[in-house]
């Protein structure tokens, strides 16, 4: 599990990938100080397994579905990535839940500047888009934002300097793909909602927690 705030920028020195797996070294330095072979680290909030570490980088082994799934199998050497490492007990938690289990990519559509705020906006697909909601909790290459606008076509962020020193977000250029993770307590109450009104309607049965409950319950 982690949190989605960003420990360190590493850069690919190598990345290999063949029609049935793939390999990715990474230089980087503060995230290998406890770091150990087995330990989990999210790379542009991929969640992969250290295989291999030395003094100033490490290696991860990728599967096929991952570089199907997400945007590291479009990276390229001295590119840099989002690193985290998985939370400990004893860590702040300073951003949201990300597990590290990519949902799907999306879009870069637009940078738009507000005096020293930058707006990013997204496009994604518009199933993806029903987990999200206003002022709600979203990963964007393992950077937990929160989402500022949201419709059936895109939703927009917005990043502080802070943010923009500390990630890659600002580095993409309009047209990359960017990996998307939405908030995962959202996506389980979904899925037992959806999963609620599917048994209702085959039973006839007029579904427990509708707008009128919930209106009747202060929400």
């Amino acid at each position: 599990m982690f949190t989605g705030i960003i420990e360190e920028l590493g850069v690919i020195k190598n990345i290999t990938a063949n029609s049935k797996s793939g390999k990715i070294t990474i230089l980087a330095n503060k995230i290998l100080e406890d770091t150990n072979l087995g330990d989990s680290i999210a790379v542009n909030g991929v969640c992969l397994t250290v295989s291999s570490i030395n003094k100033n980088e490490f290696v991860a082994d990728i599967m096929m579905e991952t570089i199907r799934a997400t945007n590291l199998g479009k990276l390229n050497i001295k590119d840099k990535v989002n690193l985290e490492r998985a939370m400990s007990i004893s860590s702040r938690f300073g951003g949201h839940i990300v597990t590290g289990h990519v949902d799907t990519v999306g879009i870069i559509q637009e940078f738009k500047r507000e005096e020293n705020a930058v707006w990013v906006s997204i496009r994604a697909e518009e199933e993806f888009l029903k987990n999200m909601i206003y002022k709600g909790s979203i990963a964007i290459d393992g950077i937990s934002l929160t989402v500022a606008y949201v419709d059936n076509k895109i939703f927009k962020v917005s990043i502080i300097p802070h943010t923009k020193s500390k990630t890659t977000i600002l580095e993409k250029n309009v047209g990359n793909i960017v990996n998307l993770e939405s908030d995962v307590i959202g996506k389980y109450i979904r899925h037992f909602l959806d999963t609620d009104t599917k048994e209702n309607n085959n039973k006839n049965v007029k579904n427990s927690i509708d707008l009128e409950f919930l209106i009747k319950n202060g929400f």
